[in-house]
């Protein structure tokens, strides 16, 4: 295998740069926009008294860096040709997307809601895969435009990664559809226009099959956005919705009846490796600035440097960002080469789970590193903390990316369940007459 930066990526990697050095820093620091990215970040970007929404400036900020991206031809690069994209590869994002969050907080690349100038359109996809003819023109031009905004709604108060189990449900009345039922965490509901709401229209619950997608207009009677909640990175673009006799068209569904999961998990693993590359390249960046801090820094008459106490833990996280950052681009590369992703889906996981950690570790550390200047909110280590704590817990809770590593590890699902399947459930089932094998799973 050839370790090298392909030489097309190189290629577009400098022409990023020089367009953030020409375009967006200048814009980024035009008109005080810097109070969006310095100590004020956090208040200048919300609208305290609107529920903790974003505020209206930041938002026309990130839709003027969107637009410039679009015109350099950036913007678009992962989508296909026809949409206006450059087919870009799961390889070539995973190398942007490090890149960017590598040179830290900025208009280029913001952590808070992942506007990027190299973007990520996993519902334009969706779109693609799932949607008539009929809805494909219609929506893919709508939302690459910024004519619509589609929010995703599977999360519901009881329920968050077990969604087989959602009790948001609907049911067929002549040629609509009726949805009742609760939303939590419904991403993007502060300038959605349509709303994907995923509803349990057959089957039990526990079942995977059974389960649809629906576009449901925002302003549709009896669909609600109850408040917004307030996180730990603000401003929110998290509600809590509900759906009270919700009634939509036929044409209002997503990809086939009761087939909405497969809609929901299309990207999950474009997703999670673009994540996961982000959250590398935000550790490198902590791990950078503290080096470079600790050379400076000269307390007691000598560089921190010298000291093992800094040294060996930002040493053990350059070591590890390493190795992810390995397994991130050879596991991207993998689905590039059309890799089954059943078959590589504990890959993703480790790349996920792995570099999520290692951000979180890495500015807590930049934090100590930089004594109680790095607890202020002058520096971004915070910042970065607070954005990247939460992919801990969303894209997959690290505790179900292990869960899945373990499956393909102990042959309950992937390449090796053939091989090892449940032969020491049979051979116990063999001695223990009757006695039921689930409890092994």
């Amino acid at each position: 295998m050839d370790f090298t930066t392909p030489a097309d990526i190189q290629a577009l990697l400098a022409d990023l740069d020089q367009f953030i050095e020409d375009e967006i820093t200048p814009l980024e620091r035009e008109n005080d926009n810097i109070r969006f990215f310095d100590h004020r970040r956090e208040h200048s970007r919300t609208d305290w008294d609107r529920d903790g929404w974003p505020n209206a400036e930041w938002e026309a900020l990130l839709g003027e860096m969107r637009r410039r991206a679009d015109a350099a031809g950036f913007l678009r690069y992962h989508l296909p040709a026809e949409f206006g994209g450059s087919d870009g590869t799961n390889l070539g994002m995973a190398f942007i997307r490090e890149h960017l969050a590598a040179r830290g907080l900025g208009l280029h690349n913001d952590l808070q809601n992942e506007s990027s100038i190299v973007g990520n359109f996993p519902t334009v996809l969706m779109m693609q895969l799932y949607g008539t003819d009929a809805q494909q023109a219609e929506w893919i031009p709508a939302m690459l435009e910024g004519r619509a905004g589609i929010g995703f709604g599977l999360t519901e108060p009881l329920h968050g990664s077990d969604a087989t189990w959602m009790e948001t449900n609907a049911y067929r009345d002549g040629d609509e559809w009726v949805i009742n039922g609760a939303k939590r965490w419904n991403t993007g509901m502060h300038r959605a226009t349509h709303d994907f709401v995923f509803a349990r229209t057959s089957g039990d619950l526990g079942d995977a099959e059974g389960i649809t997608c629906f576009i449901v207009p925002v302003e549709t009677p009896g669909f609600s956005v109850e408040f917004m909640w307030w996180t730990f990175n603000m401003p929110t673009d998290h509600a809590e919705v509900t759906l009270d006799d919700v009634r939509v068209p036929d044409t209002a569904r997503l990809g086939d009846e009761g087939r909405g999961l497969a809609v929901a998990q299309t990207f999950v693993h474009e997703n999670r490796i673009r994540q996961a590359a982000s959250s590398l390249g935000a550790a490198q960046y902590c791990i950078d600035e503290s080096v470079k801090y600790a050379r400076e820094r000269a307390p007691f008459g000598k560089p921190l440097s010298q000291n093992q106490a800094i040294q060996w833990p930002l040493a053990e996280m350059h070591t590890d960002a390493e190795m992810i950052r390995q397994l991130v681009r050879k596991t991207a590369w993998e689905m590039d080469q059309g890799t089954d992703p059943l078959l590589i889906s504990d890959k993703v996981a480790m790349c996920n789970y792995r570099a999520n950690r290692l951000v979180c570790d890495a500015a807590d550390q930049a934090i100590q590193t930089h004594g109680g200047l790095g607890y202020s909110r002058h520096l971004p280590f915070e910042h970065i903390y607070r954005h990247h704590r939460r992919y801990r817990i969303t894209e997959g809770a690290e505790e179900i990316q292990i869960r899945r590593v373990a499956q393909f590890l102990f042959g309950f699902s992937g390449p090796r369940k053939e091989s090892l399947g449940t032969s020491f459930a049979s051979r116990f089932n063999s001695v223990q007459k009757g006695a039921p094998a689930s409890w092994l799973d």
